[in-house]
């Protein structure tokens, strides 16, 4: 009797377990695929940048080129500029080695296209579904906000709703960006400043400084910087000396 119930059992708890696995695998094939996104400053290529072996790849600047360090070719993406809402939509060309500072690597048309401030190449890059058919193109701000924009000043932001009122003309606020690079968190302020003044004998720069964020954290950094090109080097010159994965802090 005990043996049989315990045949009984044995074949009950495997119906169970295939019911589990067939289940699962169901809603597996359900879950969709998270599409990549990030924000972050594009490359700009330019000669110079490959024969200093700072990307592996060339790029022609007269032609819409997309490069990137992990997405495979072919990709779809879309790459939005935040501050005027141009966009273009197009795929990954080519894998490339590039500094991690940069998001993706560009020609100078999409720069172009994307109205992109060469000083603080800053973007939004979405990939997205594939379609059976797909065509680049471009895209930017209407035409109608294109005009407004022309008219108004740049110092001021003028919006009409759909009503006889109109709101006051706000000034815009302009503030400068600001960015640090963190290098690492240190528990004694001795291993901080060690570091730091082997940094800037190596790569002769004066911009090293630890700050302390409490009582047994001590943060080595490097800026501040007025813009993005002015961060570029010393991040790559860090890069060089093994160092990756830097956060850079906006202020």
């Amino acid at each position: 009797m005990n043996f049989k119930k315990t045949i009984f059992l044995f074949f009950f708890i495997l119906f169970l377990t295939s019911c589990a696995d067939y289940k699962s695998n169901n809603i597996s094939k359900d879950i969709e695929k998270k599409y990549y996104s990030s924000n972050g400053f594009a490359l700009i290529y330019e000669d110079s940048l490959y024969k200093e072996g700072v990307i592996n790849k060339r790029i022609d600047n007269s032609k819409i080129i997309v490069m990137h360090s992990f997405l495979k070719i072919n990709t779809p993406v879309r790459i939005i500029n935040p501050e005027n809402l141009s966009f273009i939509e197009t795929k990954i060309i080519k894998k490339a080695n590039y500094p991690k500072i940069f998001n993706l690597a560009i020609s100078k048309e999409i720069a172009r296209i994307l109205g992109l401030d060469p000083e603080n190449p800053y973007i939004e890059l979405h990939e997205y579904k594939k379609n059976k058919t797909f065509i680049a193109k471009e895209g930017s701000i209407f035409d109608e906000e294109k005009n407004v924009a022309a008219k108004v000043p740049v110092d001021e932001i003028k919006v009409d709703e759909l009503t006889v009122e109109k709101i006051k003309v706000e000034k815009k606020i302009t503030k400068k960006n600001k960015f640090t690079i963190i290098i690492s968190d240190f528990y004694y302020m001795d291993s901080a400043y060690n570091l730091k003044k082997r940094l800037a004998a190596e790569t002769k720069i004066d911009k090293f400084v630890v700050k302390k964020i409490n009582s047994d954290t001590y943060r080595l950094m490097l800026g501040p910087f007025e813009n993005f090109n002015a961060l570029k080097s010393s991040y790559i010159s860090l890069n060089n000396l093994g160092f990756e994965e830097l956060n850079i802090y906006k202020e």
